[in-house]
């Protein structure tokens, strides 16, 4: 890995040296990443899913429930009971120390399913036996921290047509990826805070209006939906009117460059199902450190 980083690059015919590696967060960092996670899971395999003749037997993954998720340099890993967890902990410290590096204490966690966990934005609790899947309370901080940023800090210089813009493109992306999960009242909170946000930015245009002018010049009503924040130009997403639709399981087994025709018929039935939500014949092309133990 050291010699890696250290092989330095060619653009343009000239030789760059790269003695100080990558930054955290880099475009080729998850690569590093991944580069650094391979083999864990052949060594949880080792220990965990292989019989006495070094076979893999799913008996031994359902009894131990041992998995390993990871995504970059973010990872869960489940067992069915805290002993094996914390075993596992052991090891995986290990396993990274062979490589130079050391397991957070910070953010590695062992919790139980039914008190959840945080993963990738999102939150993973069971609920009297039923998984819940919703996105996180530090995601949901974090998309309000960036739209307050836009409106009270930006969006003192823009107009509305120029705030709507720049709010539609974050709120866009963030509802996209949650709206596979359980968001409905994260959206609600997420469009209610929004609109507290827009009143003060709207009362600090106009300190001398009062509240029933500001709603009429800046909110108003379109096809049959009151009280939308609009211009000729643009319309601020309503977080409440987007729906949730759940994410069809992918069939892993199913080779992109192979299996072409499986994936269009996916992606058509996928768009029929948005369009049929929103009541529209079709639809544009669509937009597209834990450690757990329990049942």
């Amino acid at each position: 890995m050291n010699q890696f980083l250290k092989s330095r690059f060619i653009y343009e015919g000239n030789l760059f040296p790269t003695d100080r590696g990558s930054p955290q967060g880099g475009a080729i960092s998850s690569l590093y990443a991944n580069m650094t996670l391979d083999g864990l899971e052949r060594l949880i395999q080792d220990k965990y899913h292989r019989n006495s003749k070094g076979n893999i037997e799913n008996h031994y993954r359902a009894k131990t429930k041992v998995n390993l998720v990871r995504y970059a340099d973010d990872f869960i890993i489940t067992a069915n009971t805290k002993e094996i967890a914390e075993e596992l902990k052991d090891i995986v410290s290990q396993f990274l120390g062979n490589r130079g590096l050391t397991l957070s204490e910070e953010k590695t966690i062992i919790t139980h399913i039914d008190n959840g966990f945080d993963f990738l934005g999102w939150t993973f609790r069971k609920f009297k036996g039923k998984l819940i899947v919703k996105p996180s309370k530090n995601s949901i901080k974090t998309l309000i921290s960036k739209c307050a940023s836009i409106i009270l800090k930006e969006g003192k210089a823009h107009t509305q047509s120029e705030l709507i813009r720049r709010l539609n493109q974050v709120i866009r992306g963030w509802t996209n990826y949650h709206r596979h999960v359980v968001s409905s009242r994260a959206f609600s909170y997420v469009n209610n805070t929004l609109y507290l946000l827009l009143q003060q930015w709207a009362k600090h245009r106009h300190p001398n209006k009062n509240k029933w002018w500001r709603l009429n010049k800046y909110w108003h009503e379109k096809n049959g939906k009151r009280w939308l924040f609009m211009t000729d130009e643009y319309s601020l997403i309503n977080l409440r009117r987007i729906d949730i639709i759940r994410h069809p399981k992918l069939q892993i087994s199913k080779n992109p460059f192979i299996y072409n025709d499986y994936f269009e018929i996916r992606k058509l039935k996928l768009k029929r199902l948005v369009a049929a939500r929103n009541g529209e014949e079709m639809l544009e092309p669509y937009e597209r450190e834990t450690l757990t133990y329990g049942s």
